[in-house]
């Protein structure tokens, strides 16, 4: 058992932090050995890029793993599993292995994986970890509004009043061993105090709530959890669990928008803020190409919330791109949408499946 591998899975919902947190633990690995397995919703592999762009000293591109071909707890057969493996059985196997699930996935599938006999003799889960978008929680957008809900029951009860959100973000809770409430600077102190204690109640005894910035929580509690959560799957419930835990994201949809160089990255801001308004999106990430610098500029977006900045030079011979993923609702209105942001990147972008 002291030989096997610790494996740790970080979830949490879309734009929670993740990526932030994966790069600090790279940053602060303070001699480990680290292998990290990343899955994205979308289909430009941004996180890989922003973590293998990051210039982490001892951070080499083959200990970067992207699985693209679906959230990877539908994929484990199929794409998980064969990582793993690939993984342990290189000449000079990792000595911890980061799993950055992606925003929509359900942690409970992906840790049953590790109780596969294949995986199960060399692997052990240590922990998992939810990073919570504190600012997020506190307005709402994973909770339903009670007094609305029976309102349109008595209205109609024939509706479908499940939410989406709520489950998966419930479902990440439920299987947490702990829990970061990121972005705490974006909220005062009640409104943290709120958060704090609507997510405490939310989760099993003996999991712990931690908040931070940018992902910062020192490696210690991060690392060496030893939950071993294979082994204890019963108390980690799901809202899938009648279900085999089976899960589909129907409900979800992913399309990339292509811009031209982009000059006025104060007026794609606007322009972006002011679609989110409008439709029904989730999450916006990306590259732009800047003319006249030298380093490509990652675009990340929350609801309204932007963050830009420069990560790293173009490299030579690299096609400098600019491209957005835009995450939300399924029936979003791609053509509107990408024709919104094309204006006001003041271009004709194309979005594309």
């Amino acid at each position: 058992m002291s030989k096997r591998i610790p494996a740790t899975v970080v979830t949490g919902f879309l734009g929670a932090g993740k990526t932030s947190l994966l790069r600090h633990v790279l940053e602060n690995g303070r001699g480990r050995r680290l292998a990290v397995v990343i899955n994205e919703f979308g289909d430009l592999g941004i996180d890989r890029e922003i973590v293998t762009g990051c210039g982490i000293q001892g951070c080499r591109e083959d200990d970067i793993v992207e699985l693209a071909n679906g959230c990877i707890c539908c994929t484990v057969a199929d794409d998980f599993l064969p990582t793993i493996r690939k993984l342990i059985e290189r000449p000079d196997p990792p000595d911890h292995i980061v799993i950055e699930t992606s925003g929509l996935a359900l942690p409970k599938p992906l840790v049953k994986a590790f109780a596969w006999p294949e995986v199960r003799a060399r692997v052990t889960v240590d922990g998992v970890i939810a990073v919570i978008d504190a600012a997020a929680v506190a307005a709402g957008r994973f909770a339903d509004d009670p007094d609305a809900v029976a309102r349109q029951r008595a209205a109609d009860p024939s509706l479908d009043h499940d939410n989406p959100l709520e489950e998966v973000f419930e479902d990440q809770l439920a299987c947490a061993d702990l829990v970061v409430l990121n972005k705490r600077d974006l909220l005062d102190d009640q409104a943290r105090a709120g958060v704090e204690r609507e997510v405490g109640a939310a989760l099993r005894p003996g999991v712990k709530l931690v908040a931070a910035e940018n992902g910062r929580v020192p490696i210690e509690a991060l690392l060496g959890i030893d939950a071993r959560a294979e082994d204890d799957l019963a108390a980690r419930p799901s809202h899938h669990d009648d279900d085999g835990g089976a899960h589909d994201h129907d409900d979800f949809t992913s399309f990339v928008v292509e811009l031209p160089s982009v000059s006025d990255i104060e007026a794609l801001l606007g322009g972006l803020r002011a679609t989110v308004a409008r439709h029904d999106i989730l999450r916006v990430k990306g590259f732009l190409d800047v003319p006249g610098r030298a380093r490509r500029q990652v675009v990340q977006g929350v609801g309204d919330r932007f963050q830009v900045y420069f990560d790293r030079d173009w490299r030579p011979g690299e096609a400098r791109r600019s491209a957005l993923v835009v995450i939300g609702r399924t029936g979003l209105d791609r053509a509107g949408i990408a024709a919104a942001i094309a204006a006001a990147a003041g271009t004709g972008g194309v979005a594309a499946d």
